[in-house]
């Protein structure tokens, strides 16, 4: 059973930081790409980065210059360095591992639960 745990998320002012983290766990061959997204009461889930297993990454244009997205592939582990946040940037963060679990079998995308993060004015 794979799983994706995110943490690190929480209250902060605007203009503040914050990291977040998200731990992939269980029987795992490889992990290719990962990605946060988000989704803001009311709103469609958006993605917000991504990174491949090469490092290489891609950002919204809303928090382009903002955010960094990184991953440790040793702990299995991708982050989202926040800074600059603005209240327009509350919402439920989720991370997504495409991933494979044994050497025959075609990786899928798994999801976390997710962790709030509110950013007040």
């Amino acid at each position: 059973q794979v799983q994706l745990v995110e943490s690190g998320g929480g209250l902060v002012q605007a203009g503040g930081s914050l990291t977040l983290s998200c731990a992939a766990s269980g029987i795992i061959f490889s992990i290719n790409d990962m990605e946060w997204y988000r989704q803001a009461p009311g709103k469609q889930r958006e993605l917000v980065a991504g990174i491949t297993r090469g490092g290489n990454t891609n950002y919204s244009d809303s928090v382009k210059g903002r955010f960094t997205i990184s991953r440790d592939n040793a702990k299995r582990t991708v982050y989202l360095q926040m800074n600059s946040l603005k209240p327009e940037d509350t919402a439920v963060y989720y991370c997504n591992g495409d991933i494979r679990i044994t050497t025959i079998a075609p990786s899928r995308k798994y999801w976390g639960q997710g962790t709030q993060v509110t950013v007040s004015s």
